[in-house]
């Protein structure tokens, strides 16, 4: 069966992105690739003193990932006549996705309320670093400024290493994410009441989410998350090893696998030793047991230990850079990325990582132009070639 087939998933919904950065545009990409008509709609170019952040380099890998399969239109909010034509196209679709600060769409007369009373089955989809109200409400949120406040950094690094950033933007991926998956809850949901509603996600939120079994305990047991740096908080042997020609990791937790370790290992009198018993013994006495597994691991390749270690079921893997990455066969397969011919020559994208056996998502095309489809946009919402010429010579497009 061909899976290109069926319709994409997505394609009679129409998304408005005014978003900006890095969340936004992940949680619309999302919706994108999944064959959603998404209009990204951006100031003219000059217009925003913050555009070098998330819009000039439009040919580099960041701004193509984050903005294939959009079109895009110029729109300038501060200029007489901009808000009818965005207002014209609310009327016509299904989601407007925006993360500015929270009182700016207020400001602008685009509140959920402003949007309902002109289209009711609208989707207002916002996305703030601290959430759209609260004593935070108005600060801005980056973050790395989120995943100190969220608790990430307090459980990253070393015991002495101090608090410590992830190396990827957790909190903007996982906002835009459980931003996402509202927009496609409230779609279902209006299938049913035939309404509209706001849904909104915030980055401290999201990455608090993020912590999950750390923030879990600590708010029903009172247990205090600390840096345990490449261990496992609550399992052994679980973290970094060091074979003859580098590190490895390995997971070996459970009494099962713990059982299969010991017996690859030729060491059964380790599953009688007092401190290595129980998960709990295991992970009180990390130090000697890790020390006792370096000897062995440091004998052989990774690639050795790998192999062996998972021909016997426990889970053990390489650390890889992002090259090695990208060569691994598994990856590879995966179709992890794919890559199209543009104007400016071959790009490569990041594909979603989920997989529909009937309608998958798909890279189609490259991140757009600077106003690219402007006349073409606004010319399915009903404007006339003359209309289209004055809001140009007035710098509204």
């Amino acid at each position: 069966m061909n899976p290109h087939a069926a319709p994409r998933a997505l394609s009679r919904f129409k998304v408005l992105d005014l978003s900006r950065v890095r969340s936004g545009p992940n949680c619309v990409r999302v919706l994108a690739d999944f064959g959603a008509d998404v209009i990204r709609i951006e100031p003219p170019a000059g217009v925003d003193p913050n555009e070098v952040l998330f819009a000039a380099n439009r040919d580099g890998g960041d701004f193509q990932n984050l903005n294939r399969n959009k079109r895009s239109l110029t729109l300038n909010l501060k200029k007489p006549g901009a808000l009818e034509i965005l207002m014209r196209l609310v009327a016509q679709s299904d989601v407007l996705v925006e993360n500015w600060r929270p009182d700016v769409k207020h400001k602008l007369g685009l509140g959920y309320e402003d949007l309902a009373r002109v289209n009711p089955r609208i989707i207002l989809a916002s996305i703030s670093g601290f959430g759209q109200d609260g004593p935070y409400a108005e600060r801005p949120g980056f973050d790395q400024i989120i995943q100190g406040m969220g608790g990430l950094m307090s459980v990253t690094g070393d015991t002495d290493s101090g608090p410590f950033r992830a190396g990827l933007a957790v909190a903007d991926l996982s906002a835009g994410l459980y931003c996402a998956l509202g927009i496609l809850a409230a779609l279902h949901e209006r299938e049913v009441s035939g309404r509209g509603q706001w849904v909104h996600s915030s980055l401290l939120h999201a990455q608090i989410a993020m912590m999950d079994f750390q923030v879990a305990r600590f708010i029903n047991d009172g247990s205090v998350p600390v840096q345990e740096g490449n261990n496992h908080p609550t399992s052994s042997p679980m973290g970094l090893f060091t074979a003859s020609d580098g590190p490895f990791n390995l997971g070996a937790s459970g009494q099962g696998n713990w059982k299969r370790l010991c017996e690859l290992l030729k060491k059964p009198e380790w599953l009688n030793d007092p401190e290595f018993t129980t998960e709990a013994l295991r992970v009180a006495h990390r130090p000697r047991l890790n020390g006792l597994l370096d000897q062995i691991f440091s004998t052989q390749t990774v690639q050795h230990w790998v192999e062996r270690l998972n021909q016997v079921g426990v889970p053990a893997g390489p650390v890889y850079t992002v090259p090695q990455v990208m060569q691994d066969p598994q990856v590879q397969h995966l179709g992890v990325t794919e890559s199209l011919d543009t104007p400016h020559g071959r790009k490569h994208y990041i594909t979603q990582a989920v997989t529909l056996s009937r309608t998958p998502a798909e890279v189609r095309t490259s991140a757009p132009g600077w106003g690219e489809h402007t006349d073409a946009v606004l010319a399915e919402i009903g404007y006339s070639g003359a209309e289209i010429a004055v809001f140009h010579e007035q710098g509204v497009v």
